[in-house]
C-alpha cells in the first residue's frame, strides 16, 4: 500500500524510533537517515528528548480503541506545534515540512511524526500495529497488499505459530 510522504515514510519513522527506544544520539541519527529522514546530526539533548517521544508514540501504536488513539495523535499534534512549511534546502525543489528547516532535531522528529501518525490515523487507522507476539514490543506500519498483518516479521509470526501447533499437538496426545 502507498501512503502520501507524511503518512508513509514519517509514520515508518515514528515505528523505527519505538522500537528503537532511547539511544544514543549517533545511533538514533542513523535510524533516522535509515528511515529517509534527511537528519545530518542529533544533539544528546535532542536524542533524550526523542526518546520520550518515541514512549509517547508507542502508545498511539498500542492503543485499541479507536477514539483513544485519536486523542493521543491529537495531544501529540498539540506539543510538536506541528504546522506546515514550505521549505527548499540541499537544492531540493519545493516540498512540504512540518517544522522550519531551522527547528532543532527533535522538534522536526516531533513534527515529522505526529504529521505522520496523524496522516496514517485518517487514512488506514488499522494499518498502525503492534506485533501479536506474546513476548515481542516491536510495532510496525502494515504495507502488506491486504492490510492484515499481525506480526513484526516472519520470523516471529513462526516462533508463535510453532508455539501453537506444539501445544495442540501435545493436548491431542494426552
Amino acid at each position: 500500500m502507498h501512503f502520501n510522504p507524511y503518512g508513509g515514510a514519517a509514520a515508518q519513522v515514528a515505528a523505527a524510533l519505538v522500537n528503537l527506544g532511547p539511544a544514543p544520539a549517533d545511533e538514533l541519527a542513523r535510524t533516522l537517515r535509515a528511515n529517509g529522514m534527511s537528519v545530518s546530526s542529533i544533539s544528546a539533548e535532542d536524542a533524550a528528548a526523542v526518546g520520550e517521544w518515541a514512549r509517547r508514540l508507542r502508545e498511539v501504536f498500542a492503543e485499541a480503541d479507536p477514539d483513544r488513539r485519536v486523542d493521543l495523535v491529537n495531544q501529540l499534534l498539540a506539543d510538536s506545534a506541528c504546522r506546515p512549511y514550505v521549505s527548499r534546502h540541499d537544492g531540493k525543489p519545493a516540498h512540504l515540512h512540518y517544522a522550519s528547516e531551522h527547528a532543532d532535531g527533535a522538534q522536526r522528529v516531533r513534527a515529522y511524526t505526529a504529521g505522520g501518525i496523524a496522516h496514517l490515523l485518517c487514512e488506514a487507522p488499522s494499518r498502525m500495529g503492534a506485533c501479536a507476539g506474546e513476548d515481542c514490543s516491536t510495532v510496525f506500519v502494515d504495507t502488506s497488499r491486504n492490510g492484515r498483518r499481525r506480526f513484526c516479521s516472519t520470523r516471529c509470526a513462526t516462533r508463535v505459530h510453532v508455539a501453537e501447533h506444539r501445544r495442540r499437538a501435545a493436548t491431542l496426545s494426552v
